[in-house]
């Protein structure tokens, strides 16, 4: 088989904002919906194993279908905002779309499902058109909707599926607005009432069943901060009609009967097990700790975990002797401006628990092997919770900073834990948690970006030396090298933001030093000086999320003022010495790109041409040349003009443009790059359309008339919008230009271009290679950003005992990043000996 040409190294992304979106398969794989898709996550091997794209619209819940014997599963099924359903099979070890559920007409939030005989499916889904819907799947493409249950004005928040003890019943319970759980028993193909458990004073959030012998448990959870556990088991036919006898206190019994074809009625007994006491907020989810197979025999540890909005998880089990139910551990996080958690999920042999926070994180903890009791947090996977709108990597390719529409800015790199063989990609920093949706940034030097958002300034920052310590722990560089580079002595420590400020204070040594001499408060200011959030951090792994929200800011060290509009690119150059940015423009006076020294942050020129707003800018890597490319689809060219005694910054004059009549492109021009070697530009169009551009590089500059640029290649029809465009910076064997194209669907194309093959019979461009439906976005590619150099990254400074061939097998790849609008940055491995 030959080598894929494109491999995914990393996926970064989180939960969706929703109660039900994650769960915890037998086999170890978490499964949770991120955007429009579903991520199976490996909680081992710390990092993303696949995507299923297949939802129009966002997913809001997911389960895995549980088998009996407690193997892997083989099924998982997934609800979305797109009211649809879909049940995902393995195939060859992948999962693929085996059935989908049409018939909600409001969006799915709730679904269980469990396997009947004859691996018949029984799916129960919610949905916000106040209905619950049954579907018995039994191999056919279709599911068949069996029955509907409409609950008026009321919705149903969550469900869950069991078989009643002794017999192969499904018994149906939901929670919801109605403040109690009501159970449905489906006996004789008829779906029937059977109870209704009050108790409950606020909305149900969370039910789900246990099967414990011959009886079975409920755990519910409600916006009233308890938890309700009950008992539901069989009652023999003789003690069904037994007189009470009230001599003797005991809970009250709710009875309700089953008849079930050829078989004489069963009785069965619902009972109040236990209240839970302990949270102080909302409750929104209940997990009870899977079951375990010991001895031929399923064994169910009486053990549950529960998730709340005040921030903490507390796993519940009854004591010994007494068989009190009482909490055993309790986690959570403190600080920082979060909210709770959303649901909870345990690990199936309870060694670990994960739950999904507000702001999409996971948060995972582990319990610990040499204390007992103890629970420690773990390394888990995060990302953006909205779409990611830019990306860039460092001038080294150690590390890549992306900025969201979540109004935040993250930093991932590669980490490698002590016996792994590979390193995988983390978060170790959140530079910049902003609260203006993010839009842009550049890179000015190893450890300093420029950032723009949905507000007119823009802001500088620059990397303090606890994050400088901290990267070089985890990415094995030494610190002397990396202080050296940066300037080590006026560093800040750290940066923390005020609470109601938008801009990120340096936090120095003296300021840590003050914080830890003040014991109590002496005055009212002191009380709040509390505003220095930031703790030093020593990390040897990557920080849990409430580490990132608090003590991995980065100090904002200037403001720069001058656009009339919210902030839309920004470029640097190649020496780190200009910034060119652009802002949102209807009219010709705001669309001018202005551009600034990076030494004294003075800005220097406005450069004025289009008329609307600058999409995309590039500076080509000798610096020499400015391309804009704009919504009114036409592109400019700026030349540096050589310095002057007057002038000795560089200034910047229009070299060549082109008219709506030269254009080409027919609509707006999304994106822009340059060919390693400043001859050639290139760009990209809703017009579906990719040119290459030439010639720039005219020696004699002394021409009174600037050189015609025309295009230079055949015009490539890509079959879709082209909203990103990026030049490999490493040529091809065969000394062919390499570019990646990104499209509005979310595919990835790679073509290789060859300038001596001139553009006549559009031979000259040749496709070899692209994403298929696993590895695809699935909204919008935003940006493309190839890594500066070749090679992957994480595997330099672990290969200085690699063999030459080693070596040279690792500088045939290159690397590509990717920014999504479905909240995910992709990293691929391309292997250029494969094209």
């Amino acid at each position: 088989m030959a080598a894929p040409v494109i491999e995914t190294c990393h996926i970064a992304c989180c939960a969706n904002r929703t109660p039900n979106v994650v769960s915890w398969g037998r086999g170890g794989t978490i499964a949770f919906g991120t955007c429009t898709s579903v991520a199976l996550y490996d909680p081992q091997e710390r990092r993303v194993v696949a995507v299923l794209n297949g939802h129009t619209g966002r997913v809001n819940t997911v389960q895995w279908i549980h088998r009996e014997d407690c193997a892997p599963e083989s099924h998982l099924v997934s609800g979305g905002s797109d009211n649809r359903l879909i049940v995902w099979e393995v195939q060859n070890g992948k999962f693929i779309q085996s059935v989908e559920c049409k018939g909600h007409t409001g969006a799915v939030c709730a679904v269980d499902a469990i396997y009947l005989e004859d691996s018949k499916v029984l799916v129960a889904s919610s949905a916000s058109d106040s209905t619950v819907r049954l579907w018995l799947l039994d191999g056919a493409k279709e599911a068949e909707c069996l029955h509907t249950l409409s609950f008026g004005n009321s919705f149903m928040m969550d469900v869950s599926l069991a078989l009643l003890p002794g017999s192969r019943v499904p018994i149906l319970a939901c929670g919801g607005d109605n403040s109690q759980v009501d159970l449905y028993v489906l006996s004789n193909g008829e779906l029937q009432k059977s109870m209704s458990l009050q108790g409950h004073e606020d909305w149900v959030r969370g039910v789900t069943w246990a099967s414990l012998g011959g009886e079975l448990l409920l755990a519910s959870c409600s916006q009233d901060c308890l938890i309700r556990v009950w008992r539901l088991c069989a009652k023999s036919g003789t003690d069904a009609h037994t007189e009470d006898d009230h001599t003797i206190i005991k809970m009250k019994e709710d009875v309700f009967e089953v008849r079930e074809k050829d078989v004489s009625s069963s009785v069965f007994a619902v009972t109040l097990e236990t209240v839970l006491a302990g949270h102080e907020n909302w409750v929104y989810g209940v997990h009870w700790q899977p079951p375990v197979y010991k001895g031929g025999e399923l064994q169910q540890p009486l053990s549950l975990l529960s998730a709340s909005m005040d921030k903490t998880m507390i796993i519940w089990a009854p004591e010994e002797g007494s068989g009190v139910w009482v909490e055993q551990v309790r986690v959570g996080e403190v600080g920082g401006n979060t909210l709770g958690f959303y649901g909870c999920q345990m690990s199936p042999d309870g060694s670990m628990i994960a739950a999904h926070a507000f702001h999409g994180a996971l948060h995972l903890w582990c319990k610990d092997q040499d204390e007992k009791g103890q629970w420690r947090p773990g390394v888990v996977i995060s990302g953006h919770f909205n779409a990611v709108q830019d990306l860039s990597w460092d001038p080294e390719g150690e590390f890549i900073l992306s900025v969201g529409s979540d109004q935040t800015t993250r930093l991932f790199t590669p980490w490698r834990k002590q016996d792994d063989k590979q390193a995988t990609w983390h978060e170790i920093s959140r530079p910049q948690i902003h609260g203006y949706d993010m839009q842009c940034l550049a890179m000015v030097g190893r450890f300093q970006f420029v950032s723009g958002a949905d507000e007119k300034v823009l802001r500088v920052f620059q990397a303090p030396r606890n994050f400088v310590e901290n990267f070089a722990n985890i990415s094995g560089t030494s610190k002397e090298k990396l202080l050296t580079s940066s300037d080590a002595a006026n560093l800040p420590e750290g940066a923390s933001t005020p609470a109601l400020g938008l801009s990120n204070k340096a936090v120095f040594q003296g300021d840590l030093a003050h914080k830890s001499n003040e014991g109590e408060f002496n005055s009212v200011s002191d009380q709040y000086q509390s505003e220095s959030y930031f703790n030093p951090l020593i990390m040897t792994e990557p920080p849990p999320e409430d580490h990132l929200l608090q003590n991995t800011l980065w100090p904002e060290v200037q403001k720069l003022y001058g656009h009339g509009f919210e902030m839309f690119c920004l470029a640097s150059d190649s020496g780190r010495a200009l910034v060119a940015s652009a802002c949102k423009a209807s009219k010709a006076e705001h669309a001018g790109v202005l551009l600034w020294s990076t030494a004294t942050w003075r800005q220097l020129q406005t450069l004025p041409c289009h008329t609307l707003t600058v999409t995309q800018m590039a500076f080509s890597p000798d610096a020499q040349l400015l391309l804009a490319v704009s919504r009114d689809r036409t592109w400019s060219l700026w030349r540096q003009n050589p310095p002057t005694a007057e002038s000795p910054e560089p200034r910047f004059s229009l070299h060549a443009h082109t008219e709506k009549d030269t254009a080409v492109h027919s609509r707006i021009i999304w994106s822009c790059d340059w060919s390693p070697d400043s001859k050639y530009f290139v760009t990209s169009s809703r017009d579906k359309k990719v040119i290459v551009w030439a010639p720039c590089g005219s020696e004699d500059s002394d021409a009174p008339l600037s050189p015609e640029i025309k295009p230079c290649s055949s015009i490539l029809d890509v079959g879709d919008s082209a909203t990103a465009v990026a030049f490999c910076p490493t040529l091809c064997s065969d000394n062919s230009f390499l570019l990646a194209v990104g499209l509005e669907s979310g595919r990835i194309l790679l073509y290789r271009w060859s300038p001596d093959l001139g553009s006549a019979g559009g031979n000259d461009w040749k496709h070899c290679g692209g994403t298929d439906i696993s590895q695809s976005h699935a909204l919008t590619v935003k940006r493309l950003r190839w890594r500066p150099r070749a090679g992957r990254a994480g595997r330099e400074n672990q290969e200085d005992g690699a063999s030459e061939g080693e070596r040279e097998e690792d500088s045939s790849w290159v690397q590509l990043a990717s920014a999504s609008a479905d909240h995910s940055v992709k990293i691929f491995n391309i292997n250029k000996r494969a094209l």
